[in-house]
């Protein structure tokens, strides 16, 4: 079997999405477009199971898997979703001393992650989830040419 191409293409991959993301939420830096993420990334996992996880994680590009994993407390039991506005509350609370994160972090995560995973795979995936799961990573776009999975 030949390597998976986002292993590959880690460096090439990962530098394309900090830098939709930088763009998409309008930031100056990759460390405050990482901190976004990762505070998304986190907020999202915390509602789930760590197999749940797992399932979901598995379709993600390979640097945005690792950060998903980094530091999880996998026997915390899962919260439910709550309204958009409070889980962006909740985003910008991680590593709130250094958090910049602007209220469309959510939105513009999902629609970085989304250029970069397979939308068969990802949209499985996420019917599989809790409640709440689909609409955390759904985007609105006028032309759905936008979301679709990049390859370099």
């Amino acid at each position: 079997m030949p390597m998976p191409w986002t292993y590959r293409h880690a460096s090439k991959e990962w530098r394309a999405i900090l830098d939709d993301l930088r763009d998409r939420m309008g930031l100056t830096s990759d460390n405050m477009a990482y901190t976004a993420m990762d505070g998304v990334l986190q907020v999202f996992r915390k509602r789930l199971t760590a197999q749940q996880g797992l399932d979901f994680v598995s379709v993600l590009p390979a640097i945005p898997r690792a950060v998903f994993v980094a530091g999880w407390q996998v026997h915390l039991p899962p919260l439910p979703f709550a309204n958009r506005a409070s889980l962006v509350q909740e985003v910008k609370k991680v590593r709130q001393n250094h958090n910049l994160t602007p209220d469309n972090a959510i939105e513009a995560t999902a629609w970085s992650l989304r250029r970069y995973t397979n939308k068969a795979d990802l949209e499985r995936v996420l019917t599989t989830l809790p409640e709440g799961a689909v609409e955390f990573w759904h985007v609105e776009v006028a032309d759905p040419r936008e979301i679709e999975q990049r390859v370099f």
